[in-house]
């Protein structure tokens, strides 16, 4: 079995494989304070409520756009699993051909979601991906990663509304039944989802024209894919562990 981890803005989230299949995954606060032993504390609780154990783990691999956290979660590896993992970044073998100006900007996250999606749909594609900020990947018919579009998340442009709007509210991402809201709340609500929905849906249009790719596989992931894919029919399809699928081979291309 190998653990496979992704260090996110907002949340870390892991995956125990055995061979190809995903046993259990975690989703875990992203908190830049925390410690080494805490870290490992808590997650070998979450290892104990699902029937596992560190030492069963062959090896653990790490993507992250989050640098501080990296050396503590690389530590809390070697301290309570065992095992010195390896990390997603310069050196490491992905398979994947960078045709971005600079290789080593793009940051782990896209490289791993950009490696799966590889390997299970057929190019060419975008991957969006919707976390802390939301990502466009493009990938040509020859499986060549061309780099993509990066804008604020959900999360982010609902939290500026509320920070920067003296008489608006914080409130939750949640669908509201009508475009027309009739209070403030149902208001921020259905310009932030059907808003975000038509900017997708805008600049998934200029990708395919940009690529002269008309048919073109958009493939959503992140926590709130969902959210967003029921409200427009430019995403084929939604796949919640694309990251954590990507990890477990970049991890088998250098064992």
């Amino acid at each position: 079995m190998i653990l496979v981890v992704d260090i996110g803005n907002t949340n870390i989230v892991l995956g125990v494989y055995r061979e190809r299949e995903l046993l259990h995954h975690f989703r875990l606060s992203t908190a830049r304070q925390s410690t080494v032993d805490e870290y490992g504390v808590l997650i070998q609780n979450l290892f104990n409520m699902s029937g596992l154990s560190f030492k069963d783990m062959e090896g653990v691999i790490i993507s992250s756009v989050v640098p501080p956290l990296v050396q503590v979660i690389v530590e809390m590896c070697v301290k309570y699993i065992g095992k010195d993992p390896l990390l997603v970044g310069p050196g490491i073998k992905t398979g994947l051909n960078l045709r971005y100006e600079n290789p080593r900007e793009v940051g782990a996250d896209r490289i791993v979601n950009a490696v799966a999606a590889i390997e299970q749909y057929q190019c060419p594609l975008v991957v969006v991906d919707f976390g802390t900020a939301t990502t466009f990947d493009c990938i040509d018919a020859g499986a060549n990663y061309l780099g993509g579009a990066i804008v604020p998340g959900l999360g982010i442009s609902t939290e500026a509304l509320y920070l920067r709007a003296s008489k608006l509210p914080r409130i939750e991402l949640e669908k509201p039944k009508k475009v027309i809201g009739r209070n403030t709340v149902h208001a921020m609500q259905a310009g932030i989802i059907f808003g975000y929905a038509g900017q997708v849906e805008g600049i998934v249009r200029r990708i395919k024209q940009e690529m002269n790719a008309p048919v073109l596989k958009v493939i959503a992931t992140g926590g709130l894919a969902s959210l967003i894919a029921s409200e427009t029919e430019c995403i084929d399809e939604v796949n919640p562990m694309l990251t954590l699928e990507g990890l477990r081979i970049i991890y088998n291309r250098n064992k």
